[in-house]
């Protein structure tokens, strides 16, 4: 199985549909059983909120199961209890590295790195635009989905 932790700065917006949109697709593929995950942040700002409403609404509007979600901050041991660690932009990547010390494991990775479109995906809670950072989330979740299921894949030959 499959330890994804997403992380981002609030854990109210990016990481938490991250989340969302991630276990749509294994429950979607019926691989539950391959994966588990959760969200995280890097501050303290937002500890114990919900998700934020316009997010929630972007994917109710995508027909994603929004789960019962409260903030809560990324820990030093973390780092050993997930494989991958997917932030959504360098400045969250600098924080967990901060945070836990040197990624010495190489867990940490940009989401969309699984994509071919590697930048940072824009904070929604500044730019307003839930749809760009759904759409960005998104292609990174089937991105690092497909992108593990081919290394079980490999792993097994």
């Amino acid at each position: 199985m499959y330890n994804i932790l997403f992380v981002c700065y609030g854990n109210i917006c990016r990481s938490p549909m991250a989340e969302m949109i991630f276990k749509d697709i294994i429950y979607k593929n019926n691989k539950r059983y391959m994966f588990s995950c959760v969200s995280r942040a890097t501050s303290v700002e937002e500890l114990g909120n919900d998700i934020y409403p316009r997010a929630k609404r972007k994917l109710d509007s995508e027909g994603i199961y929004v789960e019962k979600h409260v903030a809560t901050q990324f820990k030093r041991d973390d780092y050993n209890k997930y494989d991958y660690i997917i932030v959504m932009e360098e400045r969250n990547k600098r924080d967990v590295i901060r945070i836990m010390g040197p990624d010495i494991e190489d867990k940490v990775h940009l989401l969309l790195e699984y994509t071919d479109n590697l930048k940072d995906i824009d904070d929604p809670w500044y730019t307003g635009d839930f749809d760009t950072a759904f759409d960005e989330i998104y292609k990174g979740c089937v991105g690092l989905y497909n992108f593990l299921l081919n290394k079980e894949v490999d792993d097994e030959i």
